[in-house]
């Protein structure tokens, strides 16, 4: 490979490694993709990657691997990261790729990489390996070649690795394939590329090495990976984890739907804890971030060994009064199982309409205010089985049942989605519960009307939804979830299925109600209220729309700055609203005493520059009130709300404030398009500032 004279510029080898990646992902057809399960790092991940490796940890004689290396972006990333830290090394670099179209991008990355190492004073030999990682790694652990081979013509693939860095493929791996074959033969049972890649690259780390990948985030819980689990964290301890508000940050161009999670993990010693962050997308600096006890992320007493990520206090807090709870679903007497009828299975007995000869057929579709109301006709579904001696072990008895969405949509907020089935709404004898759907029984039969809506109700509950998301990092609802969750006793479940008229309460009540009638939950022992904490940030980020902001001030850390720039407390009405006189580090340090938000310090800039500055745009936020003379640029500079814009935002939650907000005018639909501080002065009469330069 001839090597690029290059300058040691490390963001320069960013940027021509993602001009690389971005010739790749036009050229190569989708389908290609889908079938090796394809999904290249943006340069922005694969930079944020390289952040959490703990670059002091690293010998100065380095080994890297990168499988399923792609065109190379991470290892572009790792020297960029290693050129930035200043010390000379010598680093030797494997990466696999099974794609023959993509080896001459990588190859020229990997030139890249040793042209521009080397004028920084670095030792680089690399190596690219167009095989299947899979078949080398199964061959080097069987005895049989491949990445252990040390006959000579593989030397720099002997020893092991200090470091690797990746993002595997993501797609299934079927019972019948060579992938599945190749890994029962070295003892892993495992149900996914992105797992399998894993599995074996820990078998690679030396002691003390360090793997960093992006992963979808379903390993962290499920039957599904639970082998899994327990294989890599006997192998690996977690170091690090980094979680994205969005579900479709990470790959947004390939328009991929999957919450993903970036971890770092060592072989050797156990931390003693681990560090959590989370932003909005991976071009936010802005990261929320908290140091755990090990232990609270992964819990010795549990047999499933979930793993926890929470990057705020309040997290923890919720799933520490769930964890008061004492009742398990077995004490209840109850069971949750997806439900019996797989539609695709069923094909020839399903019916569009209900029709003579027929039974209820119940799908997610169904759900509608806490409760099923069925049919639903002209929809996609069918809404009826045939009622025949093929389909009677698909059916239960017409008795009342809870029921849980397996998958929640991107446009759910809720992660746990529950529903009552009432008997008296749909009249029948018997009653199908299509496979998308857990299922409550008791012994494959109802339970009492008032326990079924007792229990939706709590399943309802913000501080459900709040611990659920702890270890739920999918949109995928397991029953073997559901088993291992907490329960209110009996008696409690029925005084608050007593509540539950024709349809589910609104949030507020379900939470004022759970609170009531469950004691455990409702302790706060001076600790921050995780679910009023919920509530007033989801408030101020309903302000925020409402007012037209843009959705890039839509966000957690906007809705912060506009509670603490307005000295509301989670649970402070609007009306409390005041003005107090702040600049960026009182704020941030308000999101940690109030909300449990910790953002790194160096993350100042981005609040002030991704959030106040628009405040500022809008007329919302007043830059210096106190000395309009105070330089843009000085320490002091401090952010108050416009007197009328707080008067207004007083009215928050009145009919004042509904009145307030204009019906959009066609002369308001033309400024609709201008930027958000016109918007916010024409549509509710906010004055700017007197200073909304760029300083803001």
């Amino acid at each position: 490979m001839a090597l690029l004279h290059v300058p040691i510029d490390p963001a320069a080898l960013l940027a021509r490694s993602e001009g690389r990646r971005v010739q790749a992902l036009t050229s190569l057809p989708s389908d290609r993709r889908v079938k090796l399960g394809q999904f290249f790092t943006p340069e922005p991940v694969a930079d944020l990657i390289s952040r959490m490796i703990d670059v002091d940890r690293l010998p100065v004689s380095l080994r890297l691997l990168d499988p399923g290396a792609g065109t190379g972006s991470l290892t572009a990333a790792v020297f960029a990261r290693l050129l930035r830290d200043g010390r000379a090394r010598s680093v030797e670099a494997v990466a696999y790729e099974v794609d023959d179209r993509l080896l001459e991008a990588l190859e020229d990355t990997l030139s890249d990489c040793v042209g521009t190492a080397r004028h920084a004073g670095f030792r680089v030999r690399t190596e690219v390996r167009g095989d299947d990682f899979i078949a080398a790694a199964v061959a080097g652990l069987l005895g049989s070649g491949g990445l252990f081979c040390i006959d000579g013509t593989n030397s720099l693939t002997a020893q092991g690795f200090d470091l690797i860095v990746m993002n595997p493929p993501y797609r299934k791996i079927h019972s019948a394939s060579h992938e599945r074959w190749l890994l029962s033969q070295a003892g892993l049972e495992v149900n996914n590329l992105y797992t399998a890649f894993l599995a074996l690259a820990v078998r690679l780390l030396r002691p003390g090495g360090q793997i960093v990948a992006i992963t979808p985030r379903s390993f962290c819980n499920g039957p599904y990976f639970r082998s899994f689990r327990r294989d890599f964290l006997g192998k690996v301890a977690l170091r690090s984890l980094h979680v994205f508000e969005s579900r479709d940050t990470a790959f947004r161009e390939l328009d991929v739907l999957q919450e993903n999670v970036i971890f770092a993990a060592v072989r050797g010693e156990r931390p003693t804890t681990v560090t959590i962050s989370a932003s909005v997308d991976h071009a936010d600096e802005a990261f929320s971030h908290r140091e755990v006890p090990y232990e609270e992320v992964v819990r010795p007493s549990d047999p499933e060994q979930f793993i926890r990520i929470s990057a705020d206090i309040t997290g923890g807090y919720a799933s520490d009064l769930v964890g008061r709870l004492r009742t398990s679903l077995s004490d209840l007497g109850l069971t949750a199982s997806t439900g019996r009828v797989v539609d695709f299975r069923a094909r020839e007995h399903l019916r569009a309409e209900p029709e003579v000869g027929t039974v209820p057929l119940i799908y997610p579709g169904h759900f509608s205010g806490g409760f099923i109301a069925w049919p639903k006709l002209g929809g996609k579904k069918p809404n009826a089985l045939a009622d025949d001696p093929s389909t009677q072990a698909l059916l239960v008895p017409n008795e009342s049942y809870v029921l849980v969405k397996r998958f929640s949509s991107k446009e759910e907020p809720r992660r746990v989605v529950a529903a009552v089935y009432d008997p008296a709404r749909v009249p029948c004898r018997l009653v199908g519960f299509e496979n998308h759907l857990n299922v409550y029984h008791r012994n494959g039969r109802g339970m009492e009307p008032d326990l079924a809506r007792g229990l939706a109700l709590y399943l309802s509950s913000s501080i459900v939804d709040i611990h659920f998301r702890q270890f739920s990092g999918h949109t995928q609802v397991n029953a073997t979830d559901l088993r291992s969750l907490r329960y209110p006793r009996a008696d409690q479940l029925l005084a608050l299925g007593s509540w539950v008229g024709e349809s589910m309460p609104d949030q507020r009540t379900v939470d004022r109600l759970v609170r009531e009638h469950v004691p455990e939950l409702s302790g706060r022992e001076g600790r921050i209220d995780p679910v009023s904490v919920r509530e007033k940030i989801e408030q101020a980020q309903d302000v925020l729309r409402q007012l037209d902001f843009p959705p890039a001030q839509q966000n957690e850390r906007s809705a912060l700055t506009l509670l603490t720039l307005l000295g509301l407390r989670p649970d402070d009405p609007w009306s409390a609203a005041s003005e107090p006189l702040l600049g960026i580090t009182q704020m941030m340090d308000y999101f940690a005493e109030h909300y449990g938000k910790r953002y790194a310090p160096n993350t100042r800039e981005t609040v002030r520059r991704s959030t106040v500055h628009q405040f500022v745009e809008a007329g919302l936020v007043l830059r210096n009130p106190d000395d309009p003379d105070r330089p843009t640029n000085s320490a002091q500079t401090v952010y108050k709300v416009e007197r009328s814009a707080l008067e207004l935002l007083r009215s928050h939650g009145t009919d004042a404030w509904s009145n307030s907000l204009p019906v959009l005018t066609s002369d308001d639909r033309q400024a609709a398009e201008a930027p958000s501080g016109r918007r916010l002065v024409h549509s509710v009469g906010v004055a700017p500032g007197p200073d909304s330069g760029p300083g803001g």
